[in-house]
């Protein structure tokens, strides 16, 4: 995912006082998040901390089951695809509302032209909104959906119709992501009219089951619910606040005080404390997640097979998993989680060989001493807590073999485009899955068309971008599996990553919350969730 980038912000900020929060509406759910979103629309982000604050907001045609990886209907009913693959007909909800607003009131239900509005401002540069308010869509043209949706028509009041280039099988699943969110079509003409069409990114509109009331930066973001909303069993609670928080130990306070009802990303050293407190709960799940060590095959040795092998095969990965995981984590084999359908289990590790991995670098020419770079992320990510201590450990590993490691870190950002660019050695790196399709991780993170996104191996191999390609264009899912597996299996013998961890996800709340799931793709969604009374 999007590596769901942390903003900086006060260490004491988002302390919104337990008497302002306790003393909100009785139905008020406080949720301690962890950074500032940059704005609410969604089209324009990859983080997670922008995913979530939207989430509340909107709709998609498509959305994802709560807690699961499997699409189910949103504002389409239900959608046809042609037999060639390439025409998905939409049949939109009838009756939805708009949120009516202090900045906007609507005058008519949702329909075809909000579609039209949201998916032609992304794929059109002329389009009128997106001229008057010019702005980036990472995934919508990251996922090549500029290129492939070739246009988007209404065909009746409630019918859109959505043509494609070429098949692509994970379509449904893409436009479940947040990016997809609709949007108004008359609010975006009001602000047109009005010259303030930057407002949509703070001031949203949406048919979600809360509705925006106000946002404090680096403190706390309102929303009220959804009293109109088209599924009334959705919306519990009267309030939903968000209290901005960026120290981890700080937000296991608030939770425990009962200042929040739900926090996120405990540090591994809490999770026995909050195991233990009678007032709360612990979600324990496997993560749909992987933390892994990038070779940059772009430099010298790491271009040679015999180099990553031994690199592969002298990682102590049972170490790293006790010390960094702490028990909250699995070992990694393979490209993806075993979470993700079409996972190949035949696939297993070579043992670890230190001996072994000495003789294949003597063999590939690389004498002892010699020096290489690894990068190690300076953040705390889901499927990576604490990175410099792993890059410590696998200095060690590297040193019984004999090379003499110099570990590199930068700020997030800088880090990010920096190994995008390549000018890394080895670098620690990973990703959360966005819509549970086998795409996402094996054309996303190892194709030759990520090279300068997220393949941070710079490694292209004609016969796996044949495989990955293939597969994506198939739709029968048994076929789609049979290329996923053959691809996996290449992927393993030509060790451009060597897999690390899935980490486990700990979701902590107050023990008085019901219907609340912990989403395989790191979001937090709101919706049906309550307090016991």
């Amino acid at each position: 995912m999007r590596h769901s980038m942390i903003f900086s912000a006060l260490l004491g900020a988002g302390l919104l006082g337990a008497a302002s929060i306790s003393q909100a509406a009785n139905n008020s759910l406080v949720f301690c998040s962890e950074g500032s979103p940059a704005g609410f629309d969604t089209a324009q982000y990859t983080t997670a901390t922008d995913n979530d604050a939207a989430e509340p907001l909107y709709n998609r045609l498509a959305e994802f089951e709560k807690g699961a990886t499997n699409v189910v209907p949103g504002l389409a009913t239900r959608w046809d695809i042609s037999e060639d693959g390439l025409k998905y007909t939409f049949h939109l909800r009838e009756g939805v509302k708009f949120h009516t607003t202090a900045y906007f009131k609507p005058t008519r239900d949702f329909n075809a032209d909000d579609v039209l509005f949201t998916f032609n401002r992304m794929l059109d540069p002329q389009q009128p909104f997106r001229k008057a308010y010019p702005t980036e869509f990472p995934y919508f043209n990251g996922m090549s959906l500029n290129k492939n949706i070739a246009k988007v028509e209404k065909t009746g009041p409630l019918t859109v119709v959505m043509t494609l280039n070429s098949v692509d099988a994970a379509f449904i699943q893409n436009i479940a992501m947040s990016f997809a969110a609709i949007l108004s079509a008359e609010y975006a003409d009001q602000l047109l009219a009005t010259g303030k069409p930057s407002d949509i990114n703070q001031k949203p509109v949406g048919t979600g089951p809360f509705v925006f009331k106000s946002y404090q930066k680096d403190s706390n973001i309102r929303y009220t619910g959804n009293k109109q909303y088209w599924d009334p069993s959705r919306v519990k609670l009267d309030n939903l606040i968000f209290a901005i928080n960026t120290d981890a130990s700080v937000r296991v306070q608030k939770l425990k005080a009962n200042e929040c009802q739900i926090t996120l990303h405990p540090r591994p050293a809490d999770v026995t404390a909050l195991k233990n407190d009678a007032k709360l709960k612990l979600i324990e799940k496997p993560g749909f997640n992987l933390g892994y060590i990038a070779y940059n095959v772009r430099h010298k040795p790491f271009d040679q097979l015999e180099v990553r092998q031994a690199l592969d095969m002298a990682v102590n990965k049972q170490g790293i998993l006790n010390a960094v995981y702490q028990g909250a984590g699995q070992l990694a084999v393979n490209a993806m989680p075993p979470t993700q359908w079409s996972y190949d289990d035949s696939i297993k590790d070579v043992a670890y060989n230190p001996e072994k991995a000495k003789e294949l670098l003597k063999a590939a020419g690389v004498k002892e001493g010699t020096e290489i770079t690894l990068w190690a992320m300076p953040v705390q990510r889901p499927y990576n807590p604490n990175a410099k201590l792993m890059a410590e450990m696998l200095q060690a590993d590297w040193a019984k073999i004999g090379l003499k490691v110099k570990i590199v870190s930068y700020e997030w950002g800088e880090y990010i485009k920096r190994t995008k660019n390549g000018e890394h050695d080895v670098s620690l790196i990973g990703w959360t899955g966005d819509n549970g399709d086998p795409d996402n991780w094996l054309g996303t993170l190892y194709s030759c068309d990520a090279i300068g996104g997220n393949n941070y191996s710079m490694w292209c191999d004609p016969a796996y971008d044949k495989l990955i390609k293939q597969a994506k264009v198939v739709t029968d899912r048994d076929q789609r599996t049979i290329l996923y597996k053959q691809a996996q299996q290449l992927l393993k013998q030509q060790v451009p990553i060597t897999p690390v961890a899935h980490s486990t996800v700990n979701q902590p709340l107050s023990a008085k919350v019901e219907g609340f799931k912990v989403s395989p793709f790191g979001r937090n969604v709101f919706s049906g969730v309550s307090l016991e009374k």
